[in-house]
């Protein structure tokens, strides 16, 4: 996912960093609400999850690549909810203008450290358990491919 991420980079118009899209943040008892919009026709890609979290996409119609399963995609068109486990990181095509909420459970009010708890920067900040997770499902997903 790294790879194509870095391949996405260096196309043409490229963006980086949470300005690239409109971004509202709410807090509740104990929640952070991070809604974000993303217009469409961008390609995009999601930041790597600490932790599993719900998420809400209250309009729109999108294509996520996940690198799992047959062909690795999916497309979610509003409403839809899910759970995004920990270790996940989403390549995203916008096919209408796009509203995803996710919720996350924290006292925190600082966005920066709220992103630091939440989301790491390489698949060697995440958690010990869902590494070996990730690392147990990739052994699996290359002994089915040899069957």
């Amino acid at each position: 996912m790294l790879e194509l991420e870095q391949g996405i980079s260096k196309l043409p118009g490229a963006k980086f960093g949470d300005d690239t899209c409109p971004l509202n943040h709410t807090f509740a008892d104990g929640l952070y609400i991070r809604e974000i919009f993303m217009p469409k026709g961008m390609l995009i890609s999601s930041k790597l999850h600490k932790t599993d979290s719900p998420y809400f996409v209250l309009e729109g119609d999108l294509t996520v690549f996940t690198g799992e399963g047959k062909g690795g995609l999916v497309r979610i068109k509003a409403p839809s909810w899910g759970v995004t486990k920990a270790g996940t990181k989403r390549i995203l095509y916008i096919h209408e203008d796009t509203r995803w909420i996710t919720v996350h459970a924290t006292d925190e009010t600082d966005l920066e450290k709220i992103e630091d708890d939440l989301i790491a920067k390489s698949y060697d900040e995440l958690p010990e358990r869902v590494r070996n997770l990730l690392e147990t499902k990739t052994e699996r997903e290359k002994l089915c491919r040899l069957q």
